[in-house]
């Protein structure tokens, strides 16, 4: 061997090294590196399905369904080099031309996001979110149950009702809402709400099924399973339980389909009320026409058209908590509700058929929640404004307290013997 000659072995060793660098140069500096990274085109496949699957086709316009056309073009061709052998990624880009054609969308535009492979995340966050999809021009309606149970349906019907034992409230195709009511007072027919169970449905992309379950017992900051939102991690804000700083109140915001539900412990009871936007009111499929929100209550349940006049009375429910009459029932009322109107009544009412001071919390309560949910139906069914204590109120002889006493005494006998 020469001076510059190597030995075989260590000849050998090099021409190995040698081929190792030239292998890794191939796969892992571009252009070469065509197959170092394994095809991901499964990917956005999954994400376009996801995005124009089913239960999505009535929020997809057709703008929308070219952004999401294009967002899926873009995520192909960020594929396009560790895919360039693969036949799925082929099959997905000639079937994304003849989309192009059918639906007359332009390459050119705006794509729900500028990643990938995570490239339908926007779009899904605006599909999660009523109100975006909607322009924000969505008519909402206004339901709540309270008290001994007075019940406000989506149509701005005021009525009180028996309804011991479970009824559903509402049963659609994304939310069902079922209470419990029990009797207040012994071989009375008052009856208030114990538990409040709902199951928010299944919608693709942006929650699973979850079920929240309020009772007298256990008002939980969680869904059944344990957990405070949807479930989905892309729309993981659209269903959420909101930690409020009152104890016995939680709130539900599910913006998805542009709701909010709050449920509030009152004493030994529980009050519900929710906004919902008007078109998501409808039955679900299979569902019976009994939702006391959209219907109200069957007739064989009403107790009476919801009015009460405001008189003394020494009436005295038995078993009751506290002896009542209406004089010092609306007094009580009065410390809480400013305007006479239904919920001032309820009040009244609920004092003198339990004798529990704890239901003018209650009326206030569904009141307060009127406020922040809906404001503008605050003047529907306002009888009168208070113009100062019940002091200043005129006084009523002693003929007409006493026909209104056995006015009252007669139908609280009726009603509830």
């Amino acid at each position: 061997m020469g001076p510059g000659s190597l030995h075989p072995a260590a000849a050998a060793g090099r021409l190995r090294g040698l081929r190792t660098v030239m292998l890794l140069s191939f796969c892992c500096f571009p252009p070469l590196a065509v197959h170092c990274q394994p095809c991901r085109i499964q990917r956005c496949n999954t994400d376009y399905v996801a995005a124009t699957s089913p239960a999505l086709e009535e929020t997809l316009q057709d703008v929308d369904y070219c952004i999401v056309l294009r967002a899926y073009s873009v995520c192909t061709r960020k594929m396009a080099r560790s895919c360039r052998g693969d036949l799925v990624y082929h099959s997905a880009v000639f079937r994304i031309k003849e989309l192009f054609g059918k639906h007359n969308c332009s390459s050119d535009g705006p794509t729900s996001s500028a990643r990938a492979p995570s490239a339908m995340d926007p779009l899904l966050s605006e599909i999660c979110n009523y109100n975006a999809r909607s322009g924000f021009q969505a008519k909402f309606a206004h339901c709540g149950l309270f008290g001994d149970p007075h019940l406000r349906t989506f149509k701005d019907k005021f009525q009180t009702c028996k309804v011991e034992g479970a009824w559903p409230l509402i049963d659609n195709r994304y939310l069902s809402v079922q209470v419990t009511n029990v009797p207040v007072i012994l071989g009375s027919s008052a009856t208030a709400t114990s538990k409040i169970t709902l199951i928010f449905k299944s919608y693709p992309g942006c929650t699973e099924q979850k079920v929240y379950q309020a009772t007298t017992e256990d008002l939980p900051l969680a869904f059944s399973d344990g957990t405070r939102n949807g479930g989905l991690k892309e729309g993981a804000g659209s269903l959420h339980i909101l930690e409020k700083p009152d104890a016995r109140q939680v709130e539900i915001q599910a913006h998805y389909i542009g709701s909010t539900i709050i449920i509030r412990q009152v004493g030994r009871y529980l009050t519900f009320v929710i906004r919902m936007p008007e078109d998501t009111l409808g039955t679900s499929e299979g569902s019976t026409n009994l939702q006391l929100c959209l219907h109200g209550c069957p007739q064989s349940e009403l107790i009476q058209e919801h009015q009460l006049s405001l008189a003394s009375s020494s009436l005295l429910w038995p078993s009751s908590q506290q002896a009542f009459t209406v004089e010092t029932a609306t007094q009580q009322c009065s410390y809480l509700l400013q305007v006479e109107d239904v919920y001032f009544q309820s009040c009244v009412f609920d004092l003198l058929t339990t004798g529990d001071s704890e239901f003018s919390m209650a009326a206030y309560g569904a009141l307060e929640d009127m406020k922040a949910l809906y404001p503008s139906r605050l003047k529907l069914h306002t009888v009168s404004k208070r113009v100062g204590s019940a002091s200043n109120r005129p006084h009523l002889g002693p003929a007409v307290v006493a026909l209104y006493s056995w006015f009252l005494a007669f139908f609280f006998l009726m009603a509830y013997g």
